[in-house]
């Protein structure tokens, strides 16, 4: 039985698609508590993600995102900040150059969803 070669082989390179790192902020906003999770309905048309690659390998984002009643603002759009930066430079070779989030609207109850 011959043995497996589990060297790296230096001349290959990993591409990333657009789509793979909006599939990763996509996934990462609705673990924040507070965000109301449209950005995988038929309801998306309030949030959105806009993403501009720069160079080195860097990202920077842009967001809208529904929140619920109740929950502070300013630390629903930090936690989503930080939930993004972290899965994108975790889970992509990307670094992310900054994080714009926009609050546009705010749901006061479960029910109200239009």
């Amino acid at each position: 039985m011959a043995g497996k070669n589990n060297s790296v082989i230096p001349s290959g390179k990993v591409i990333y698609n657009s789509s793979i790192v909006r599939s990763i902020i996509e996934l990462a906003i609705p673990k924040v508590e507070g965000v109301v999770n449209n950005f995988q309905s038929n309801n998306s048309s309030k949030n959105y993600i806009k993403l501009e690659f720069l160079e080195n390998f860097k990202v920077s984002v842009d967001v809208s995102v529904t929140i619920y009643y109740g929950y502070n603002i300013t630390d629903v759009a930090y936690n989503i900040q930080q939930s993004i930066k972290n899965n994108v430079e975790a889970m992509s070779e990307y670094k992310v150059d900054a994080i714009d989030v926009h609050v546009v609207d705010v749901i006061f109850d479960e029910g109200d969803h239009d």
